[in-house]
């Protein structure tokens, strides 16, 4: 009987330009091997997530889809419930499997996990082989001329272009080599009930390789306005793509290989967003203590006052700053949230209400749709001005002039805030709460702004 190789699908739900995938059914075509997909529903994560997250959902859905073309192949998706650090060396038991192929993931606890599975592999004769795949550089494949870590984006972007060939955004093939996914009968994969979650409308997202591509061929028909549109959250400026990247339902080489072959200042404006993405995960790969810690040490025990009664009234979208409270509404009813409110709502928390940026980092850890470590925790310390490349402590946002400014109509507003509805586009951004049934501003914006400066003076 030919031996077996598992393929261990993690953030990457696709089957198409799948680095993974790809090395396995190679070495499959090349030693006559038969190549199983597998996927784990992680209990070690999802145990402490809410029944309705909609991020299980949408992983969900997009596993079937993964399944159905996989059966259309005459093969399957195995897909399991538990720790995958028992569950995938029992599954390599259970297939007569040599090796198993996944790609890598460099948060800290990821790291760990991948370490337990290669050391019990490891003395049952097996090996894990990783592999690069979720971007175009990772770890220390960027460094300064002095081998350092790079701490600022700018000069880290001139080097990933510099850097970057069209052999780093060539696709990993998978179609060519299909014949070698192992046979085998269906079986049924488990409810969103029998993993403990309920069923949750996730229609808005667009799951699935399907989504994605979708997604996508529309973001090219609009990515040449996306400089002067990316800003205003009432205008569909952005690709709408960050949770079918954070789960690898697109793939990252196509993306950047797009916008490379484009060009135009809207393409590469885009590409430097996905650079950002980058540059954040080489920090933390490079500095992984900062899932906790600010970069900045001397910032790090900050006395922040953190009133409970701020932080629930900025966690429920009722702190009388209109364009505060929309965005936290989107964000607690989609699961979204436009990159230009995430700074408004991340600036207003931390430099308004004098509450520590953990607090809200870990609130849209729970909340966000395209929630990545990485990302959310170098996004966070940027607008507490704690991290590297921050922008500096005594450039605070004001929330009614960036209002003003990114919503002039009061659109996007009015949709989260429909009791502001009536008001004029010149009230809406402070609005007298005599007319509406809405709460006074919580902070006095000025008050709080000399607060935050001398807050974060202190030696």
């Amino acid at each position: 009987m030919p031996s077996s190789s598992l393929v261990w699908l993690r953030r990457d739900l696709r089957l198409f330009d799948h680095a993974a995938l790809h090395h396995a059914l190679v070495d499959a075509s090349g030693n006559g091997a038969q190549v199983v997909c597998v996927f784990i529903f992680d209990t070690t994560i999802l145990d402490s997530l809410s029944r309705s997250d909609r991020r299980v959902a949408f992983i969900h859905a997009s596993l079937l889809q993964l399944k159905s073309e996989l059966n259309a192949l005459g093969s399957d998706l195995i897909v399991r419930h538990g720790d995958p650090c028992v569950l995938i060396p029992q599954l390599a038991d259970a297939f007569d499997a040599d090796a198993v192929y996944t790609n890598r993931d460099t948060e800290p606890a990821a790291l760990t996990r991948d370490e337990r599975v290669a050391d019990r592999l490891s003395d049952a004769g097996r090996v894990l082989h990783l592999f690069k795949d979720q971007v175009i550089f990772e770890r220390d494949e960027i460094l300064t001329q002095s081998a350092t870590m790079y701490q600022v984006f700018t000069p880290y972007k001139r080097a990933w272009l510099a850097q970057v060939t069209d052999a780093h955004l060539s696709s990993w093939p998978v179609r060519p080599y299909i014949d070698h996914f192992k046979k085998l009968h269906p079986e049924q994969m488990p409810r969103m009930q029998d993993i403990g979650f309920e069923d949750t409308d996730i229609t808005q997202l667009q799951p699935g390789m399907d989504g994605g591509e979708a997604l996508f061929n529309d973001f090219c028909t609009r990515i040449h306005n996306y400089q002067t549109a990316r800003d205003f959250p009432a205008v569909k400026g952005v690709s709408y793509l960050s949770v079918h990247l954070r789960f690898g339902t697109v793939s990252v080489r196509e993306l950047a290989r797009t916008a490379r072959q484009m060009g135009g200042v809207g393409a590469e404006t885009w590409l430097s967003e996905l650079i950002w993405r980058e540059f954040y995960q080489q920090l933390l790969w490079h500095r992984p203590e900062l899932v906790t810690h600010t970069f900045k040490p001397e910032y790090d025990a900050l006395p922040f006052p953190n009133d409970k009664d701020y932080f629930a009234a900025w966690c429920e979208g009722r702190t009388g700053f209109p364009i505060v409270d929309a965005a936290m509404r989107q964000l607690n009813q989609t699961g979204f949230m436009h990159n230009r409110l995430r700074m408004i709502a991340a600036s207003f928390l931390v430099k308004d209400l004098l509450v520590d940026w953990r607090w809200g980092e870990q609130y849209f850890a729970e909340k966000l749709n395209d929630f990545d470590l990485a990302s959310n925790n170098g996004g966070w310390q940027w607008a507490a001005s704690t991290g590297c490349d921050a922008q500096p402590y005594f450039r605070i946002f004001n929330p009614t002039t960036q209002s003003q400014r990114f919503d002039p109509e009061g659109k996007f507003i009015r949709r989260y805030c429909p009791e502001l509805a009536s008001l004029s586009n010149k009230q809406i951004h402070t609005p007298d709460v005599t007319m509406v049934n809405y709460p006074e501003p919580i902070v006095d914006h000025a008050v709080q702004r000399a607060a935050a400066l001398q807050l974060f003076k202190r030696d």
